[in-house]
This record gives structure tokens, C-alpha cells and sequence, in this order.
């Protein structure tokens, strides 16, 4: 399969892509220990730049979202500051950068906040452990978030995008996969609720499209994609019916005019494959706007996916981790470089920004 389709421009809201192939958001656990952006992460993402979109690593909204070591805010003034020398260091390499945004929800712990729960849309803990400041431990059973306390975590998303756009971003990602708090509102396996956020579809999807209708109105649609993984287990997560929740999601989220819909859905014996009928195809009916696809893809699959109209762009994750120039290595038919995952998310530039160019 030629590889022409990855290199033609495409639209992804108020951006224009050169090109196809986009980097999807990977956390790294770089920041400084209190959230801000650092020299080292504006040195990765320009070796980066020439993605046709970057999608940065996912960043909490609040303090309450936190529970990752080392990952970068979006909540306090220090943040923007530190963002703005990404965003610009990343535009003077000709680069468009989106920011991911995340709260944790259930997935964070106690020791990230003082001894006080994480939260979550019903209070059901997570089979798995978390990396706290004082070691690994399991998850905890989250305390359930009241219902005069969702409109805050809203405006939280909102206020987060609006520090985006002052940050110099290009748009911004609502991170709504991996089993973070945005997908637990959505999936019956996390969610227990029997007030307005949850029970059937369009209450379980209420969340979800909310904090989209704020980050929108913080900003504009057409500078707000959104991330899902409807079929994921990762952080225990489970749905009953996942053509049914996330096709209902994709028909709401596309009514806002969205600039793009992310589906993070593992092609078969990929790392995110997950066994059972493809949920893609159902979202990208029901999504007006363009549509990306990521889960092990390759140049010449992704072309595939392009070409058969499946997609309208792929996110590579661990392609653009350890490969930089990826998309000219690519465009040259050069081997990436083999990934370190070792040093995913250790202290400094080994395994962050030492991976060699083509030259």
C-alpha cells in the first residue's frame, strides 16, 4: 500500500494539518515536581514538531485531578507560564501543539491529597496500584462525587482550556479514555449512578458532553477534540454495551461540532487490542467531524486506514517516543529506533530527548 494518503493535508477544526500522521498524548513524567513545564519537555516537543499534530501529555485541570508523579498542570498561573515556552519553542519549529486534558478520578490516591480520597462517579475501586510520592500502592475505593460538586470539575475543564489558549496552544484534547475520570462517568462498569449522570446512556454521556460544551465555550468547538477508548480495559475498566455508549457519545459530541474525535481502539495483536467486535466503524458514522484512529498502527496500516476511509488521520504514540523524525524517516522508508520502555517516565533526558535522528 502506497503511503500517499498519510501525506495529504487535512483539516482537524480550526487547525490545518500538512499531514496525516499525528503524535498521540503520552505521558512522560517530566514537569517539576509542583506541575510546571520545563526546558527539557520544550526540547521534546520541537525534536517532535514535525508531527502533523501533537497531542501533548495528558495535564490535570485542578489539583484534585493530580495523581501522577511528574506530570506537567494547567490550574495555577506557573503552568502557563511554563506552557507558553513549550507553545512557543514548538511554533518557531513550524509545529501545532493541542494540550490533553485530564482528571484522574478514581485512579489517583490519598497520598497524592493530603490523606483525603480520590473521587470518583460511584464509590468502586480500581483492581490495580497506583505510583504515589510514598510508593506503590493499590487504589483505593473512591469517595462518590455529590452531584452539587460535578459543576465545579466542569469548570474546571473550561478554565483549564481558557489558561490553554492564553498558553499559546493550538486547541486543546479532553482526555476521556484509559478509564480516567471522564470515562468512568461513561462506562457501567465504573458508573453506579442513579441520579442525572448516570443509569441509561444519555445520563452515563451527560458528563462527558458537558465538560466538552464547557472547554467549547471557554474557547471555540472547532479548537476541541476529545479522546476515547470505548472497548479499553486498562484501569479495570469495563461497558456492557460499548457500541451503544459511545456511539450515543460520538452523536452528542459531534452536535457541538467538535474538531476532531480520537478512538484509541487496538488493531489485533497490538499492546491495545482488546478481543471483540470493532466499536471505530459505529463512531465514525455518527461523528461528523474528522475522525482519527490509534492503537499499534504502522505507516503502511495507517495509509491503509486513510485510503479505505476509515480514518482521516492516525495518532502513532511510541513511533514519535523514540523516533523524532518520524515522519521523515517515513516519507524516506527508514527503520525507527528501537523504544527504552524503561525510561518512560524516569527523571531526565534518557530515553526523553537523547533517541537519535536519521541524520
Amino acid at each position: 500500500m502506497p503511503l500517499d494518503p498519510l501525506f495529504r493535508p487535512v483539516r482537524l477544526g480550526a487547525v490545518e494539518a500538512p499531514h496525516r500522521m499525528l503524535m498521540a498524548p503520552m505521558t512522560r513524567g517530566r514537569a517539576e515536581a509542583d506541575g510546571t513545564p520545563n526546558e527539557l519537555m520544550a526540547a521534546y516537543y520541537v525534536q517532535r514538531a514535525t508531527a502533523g499534530l501533537m497531542i501533548t501529555e495528558a495535564t490535570p485541570v485542578s489539583r484534585q485531578g493530580v495523581g501522577w508523579l511528574g506530570a506537567p498542570g494547567m490550574y495555577t498561573d506557573a503552568h502557563v507560564a511554563g506552557w507558553r515556552k513549550v507553545t512557543a519553542a514548538a511554533h518557531a519549529a513550524k509545529g501545532r501543539i493541542f494540550l490533553q486534558l485530564w482528571h484522574m478520578g478514581r485512579v489517583s490516591h490519598p497520598d497524592f491529597h493530603g490523606g483525603e480520597l480520590p473521587v470518583g462517579p460511584s464509590a468502586i475501586a480500581a483492581k490495580g496500584e497506583s505510583h504515589t510520592p510514598l510508593g506503590k500502592k493499590a487504589y483505593v475505593t473512591p469517595r462518590a462525587l455529590d452531584l452539587a460538586e460535578i459543576p465545579g470539575i466542569v469548570a474546571a475543564f473550561g478554565a483549564a482550556t481558557r489558561r490553554a489558549r492564553d498558553a499559546g496552544f493550538d486547541g486543546v484534547e479532553i482526555h476521556g479514555a484509559n478509564g480516567y475520570l471522564v470515562d468512568q462517568f461513561l462506562r457501567d462498569g465504573s458508573n453506579h449512578r442513579t441520579d442525572a449522570y448516570g443509569g441509561d446512556v444519555e445520563r452515563r454521556t451527560r458528563f462527558a458532553v458537558e465538560v466538552a460544551e464547557a472547554c467549547a465555550n471557554a474557547w471555540a468547538p472547532d479548537r476541541v477534540g476529545f479522546r476515547a477508548s470505548p472497548r479499553g480495559t486498562y484501569n479495570d475498566m469495563s461497558d456492557r454495551d460499548p457500541a451503544a455508549t459511545f456511539g450515543r457519545l460520538a452523536e452528542r459530541l459531534s452536535a457541538l461540532g467538535l474538531a476532531y474525535l480520537h478512538v484509541v481502539e487496538g488493531l489485533p495483536g497490538s499492546m491495545m487490542h482488546t478481543p471483540g467486535a470493532a466499536v471505530a466503524p459505529v463512531l465514525r458514522k455518527a461523528f461528523r467531524g474528522a475522525f482519527v484512529l490509534n492503537g499499534g498502527y504502522d505507516a503502511a496500516k495507517a495509509a491503509a486506514a486513510v485510503a479505505a476511509g476509515e480514518a482521516d488521520a492516525v495518532a502513532f504514540g511510541v513511533p514519535f517516543l523514540c523516533t523524532p523524525d518520524f515522519v521523515a524517516r517515513t516519507k524516506a522508508g527508514q527503520p525507527i529506533n528501537p523504544p527504552d520502555f524503561s525510561t518512560l517516565y524516569t527523571p531526565g533526558a534518557k530515553g526523553y530527548t537523547d533517541y537519535p535522528m536519521a541524520g
